[in-house]
């Protein structure tokens, strides 16, 4: 069933010359992909997947190019089962029909009506994406892997949906446009403004106002910024929408926030699309957007804010030097910082959702070869009705100057990877009881001059889980820490987001990924990386997580079903965090 890469290029339908058609093709096999895992199908055995759909009366029929362990298929185009040979293949919105259908015969899941809308919005962007034109040669490193994800998330059903952004606005928002913009800007009088900020420059803090007249200018020269307020960069897609809100327009009625419009030089989007980067300044900014993307809403929290500055006094503590110490050497591990932010009150003291913004540090310079990992395994368009991962030309270039075969040459580039960055997010769970939503777009990794991984870095201020079992111990390091982060969990939660984030979505998925591109068979990496949690949990170098244990002992794992959370309708950033997404119970490759 593991076809050779040449086998899987010239039937995959993702290859396709045709932007639409290749965006049809993905957008069918993310579907198919998330409907095998959420709904335990088995690999068929004459290579074609058998799906009976009787809500619908029907069954469909779909080629399999590529059958992963991890769940990284590789699919030709669905039939309807009996459909007449010249019947054109099922497309996305129809297979979005049809399954949205079945779960809503078997259970609670909704209409699937949301999902098929999203699903085409999905879609039409995702044509729009692979028919851009080649980037330019002298962008920063890090913005261009950061703009290179066109084709999303391979295991989510909506990857590229931007529900309310038209396509003027998705122009100039969208990275995979390569888009930018000047920051739209509010006065905030401090009567209103909330604030923290633990930024330091000189080995002096810098208080979030002052950071911000710094992004907006130096003291605000250019900027028409009334005497003694405060500058407050918003999203230009934001700052339209939040006007008519009745918070924000109370506000503006009351002259303590005022409009000044947009002002400055170009801001680029990154991956998620809300945080931005501008080459040259000091910080990135995490900004509110009420844009719905893949699950959620992105407008930031407040408990979000309090938790980044949280994190980053955490670390400061003590625990950053020992975290350092424990790396190994090179670019080493840390968190990309967010030590202070800014927001808007009510006269009353209540947070006006919508205007709050992360002033996250920036520490990569133009040159760094830095990507996430979503975006370094994500297959690119390349010629003509080609596509390639930076990851597969990475492994052709090192097997081409060693000597050495890709598959040779890609297992030891899996094996650095597990020692420069799953190593150090293991040793602050076990040190500290802090694990990592280190999933593949909040995970960097640092490539050295030759491509291989050198270091990483975690970024993302939601995705932190404190456990209960170590409060005690944390409270030590820093006293009063969860009091407005609310991000103690029981540890049972903390193990089922830990394996599902850094052991499924990153580590497996990185499996399937050099599996399905034909660079390692899945079998080998997944014995290195058995061998890799063996001495993890319990070689000299033993680390006191209770991961290694959990992967390498349990049959079956629990999985993030993003179809089924979709079709629920649930919001990712709203509720209790174990009731925030739907899981489903998935064999275990790694013992299975």
């Amino acid at each position: 069933m593991n076809a050779p890469p040449t086998q899987i290029a010239e039937a995959d339908p993702v290859n396709d010359p045709d932007p639409t058609a290749a965006a049809e093709a993905a957008a069918t096999a993310a579907l198919l992909r998330c409907w095998t895992r959420e709904t335990a199908q088995e690999p068929p055995g004459d290579g074609t997947l058998r799906l009976p759909l009787p809500a619908s009366g029907a069954a469909l029929r779909v080629p399999v190019l590529y059958w992963s362990a991890t769940g990284h298929h590789r699919f030709g185009r669905p039939v309807l089962h009996g459909a007449p040979a010249d019947a054109p293949p099922v497309d996305a919105v129809t297979l979005a029909a049809l399954l949205g259908r079945e779960v809503a015969y078997t259970s609670a899941g909704g209409d699937g009506t949301d999902l098929v809308a999203r699903v085409a919005d999905s879609t039409r962007r995702t044509a729009a994406f692979l028919a851009r034109p080649p980037a330019e040669a002298d962008r920063a490193r890090f913005l261009t892997g950061e703009q290179s994800l066109v084709l999303g998330h391979p295991l989510h059903p909506t990857p590229n949906s931007r529900e309310g952004l038209t396509d003027t606005e998705a122009a100039v928002c969208s990275p995979e446009l390569r888009g930018s913009f000047p920051l739209h800007w509010y006065a905030v009088d401090p009567a209103v403004l909330a604030a923290d900020s633990h930024w330091t420059q000189g080995g002096r803090t810098v208080d979030a106002p002052a950071l911000a007249r710094q992004l907006a200018g130096g003291d605000g020269d250019g900027l028409p910024l009334p005497p003694g307020s405060v500058p407050l960069p918003v999203h230009p897609w934001q700052a339209r929408e939040v006007r008519d809100r009745p918070e924000v327009a109370a506000l503006l009625d009351a002259g303590l926030l005022r409009d000044l419009g947009p002002y400055g030089p170009a801001w680029h989007p990154t991956a998620s699309v809300r945080t931005v980067f501008r080459p040259g300044a000091p910080a990135m900014l995490k900004l509110s957007l009420g844009i719905r993307i893949t699950n959620s809403r992105r407008e930031n929290l407040r408990k979000e804010l309090h938790r980044g500055v949280e994190v980053h006094r955490l670390l400061r503590s003590g625990l950053g030097e020992q975290w350092a110490a424990a790396c190994p050497a090179g670019a080493g591990f840390d968190i990309v910082r967010d030590p202070a932010w800014l927001g808007v009150d009510t006269p009353g003291g209540d947070p006006v959702q919508g205007l709050d913004v992360v002033i996250r540090h920036q520490p990569f310079a133009d040159t760094d070869d830095v990507w996430c990992v979503a975006a370094l395994t994500a297959p690119r368009p390349v010629g003509r009705g080609g596509t390639r991962s930076r990851l597969q030309e990475i492994v052709a270039e090192l097997a081409h100057r060693t000597g050495r075969s890709t598959e040779v040459v890609g297992a030891e580039w899996f094996l650095r990877y597990l020692e420069t960055v799953v190593r150090p997010v293991l040793w602050l769970d076990a040190e500290a009881g802090v694990a990592l939503e280190a999933h593949q777009q909040n995970t960097l990794v640092v490539l050295d001059a030759d491509g291989w991984p050198a270091g990483g870095r975690y970024r993302d201020n939601q995705g932190y889980y404190f456990r209960d079992s170590r409060r005690a111990d944390l409270e030590r390091r820093l006293p009063g820490i969860g009091a407005k982060s609310d991000t103690f969990v029981a540890d049972e939660v903390a193990d089922e987001r830990f394996a599902y984030y850094l052991g499924i979505n990153n580590v497996l998925g990185l499996i399937g990924s050099f599996g399905a591109a034909g660079l390692v068979p899945e079998p080998m990496l997944l014995a290195a990386f058995r061998g890799f949690l063996t001495e993890t949990g319990a070689g000299p170098h033993r680390l006191a997580t209770p991961l290694p244990g959990r992967l390498l002992g349990s049959p079956t794992l629990r999985c993030k079903a993003n179809l089924l959370t979709r079709l629920h309708g649930l919001d990712e950033l709203v509720g209790p965090v174990d009731t925030q997404s739907v899981y489903v119970t998935v064999p275990n490759p790694l013992v299975t």
